[in-house]
């Protein structure tokens, strides 16, 4: 298994052909008053599965401060990674769309990602004060 893709980004979308498509990556918001509230950015994910892979996989995702409390629930779920045996991989993209994020403090945030009960890959999130 590897992690193609893993961000955090203003938008994304899986089209009707199978493409992810991922616009505005970022690690850093700057804002002045806490606690505030981000309108709308959604976690875009990518994983290529080898043929021995093939099969139900679990996946999740929490969104944490530094603390370890949960921005919003953890997102779990499992995908079935079925393709042709011609191919030697599969791909499965998933798109995780967040509204009205509220943020409490400046500082560290991490979006950490499991597959089958295993850390895989983490991104961090950094809210800033805003330069005056």
């Amino acid at each position: 298994m590897n992690i193609e893709i893993f961000s955090l980004c203003d938008a994304a979308t899986v089209d009707v052909a199978g493409k992810l498509n991922v616009l505005g990556a970022f690690d850093t918001i700057s804002t002045g008053s806490m606690p505030t509230v981000y309108p709308h950015c959604a976690i875009a994910l990518r994983i290529r599965f080898e043929s021995i892979e093939r099969g139900a996989h679990r996946v999740a995702v929490n969104f944490v401060d530094l603390d370890g409390k949960h921005l919003i629930p953890p997102a779990q779920g499992t995908i079935n990674i079925n393709f042709p045996e011609t191919h030697r991989s599969g791909s499965a993209n998933l798109v995780f769309n967040l509204q009205m994020l509220k943020l409490e403090k400046h500082g560290e945030y991490s979006i950490d990602l499991a597959v089958d009960g295993r850390k895989e890959a983490s991104l961090p999130l950094f809210v800033i004060p805003a330069v005056k």
